[in-house]
Formats: C-alpha cells, structure tokens, sequence
C-alpha cells in the first residue's frame, strides 16, 4: 500500500484554480481502479483477510466488543440475516 499525499502548506493557490474554473479532489481510500487492482493483487498472491461473520441482530453485540477492544477479526453482516 502506498499513501500519495499533498505537502501542507499546499503549494496550489486556490484562485489559479476558481480562475480556471479547476478542481483539486483526493480521496483517502482510492477510487474503484485502485481498490480492482488491490483485490486483483490478493487473488494473485493469496491474500486474506480474517473476518467474523455475524447476523444483523447481533450488531449491538458487536457494537459493544469494538468499544471493549474484544474483536480479533473484522466484523462481516451476513445480509441474509435482515429479514
């Protein structure tokens, strides 16, 4: 993973960009050809995550082991469960 930043101060003055009618966007998470080519990436070389699979009627429960720091897996709601 690589984290592409912009150097604070920003050395883009905000109205060379208005007078242009320009915009400057980021995102902190990529956009949906980054996060293809992640997943692509985990296939090729087998990469994993483990996850807790729990029903939607559980997530107070699951709510309640974040804010205790008793979760060892990341939380997955099995959305067959929201009957």
């Amino acid at each position: 993973m690589v984290l592409v930043g912009i150097p604070d101060p920003s050395p883009v003055r905000a109205f060379s960009l208005v007078g242009r009618r320009r915009s400057l966007a980021g995102s902190c998470i990529g956009g949906i050809r980054e996060t293809q080519e992640m997943l692509d990436f985990c296939a090729k070389h087998n990469v994993a995550s483990d996850v807790e699979v729990i029903a939607i009627q559980k997530i107070n429960e699951a709510y309640e082991r974040t804010v205790k720091s008793d979760v060892r897996y990341r939380f997955v709601i099995d959305l067959a469960t929201l009957r």
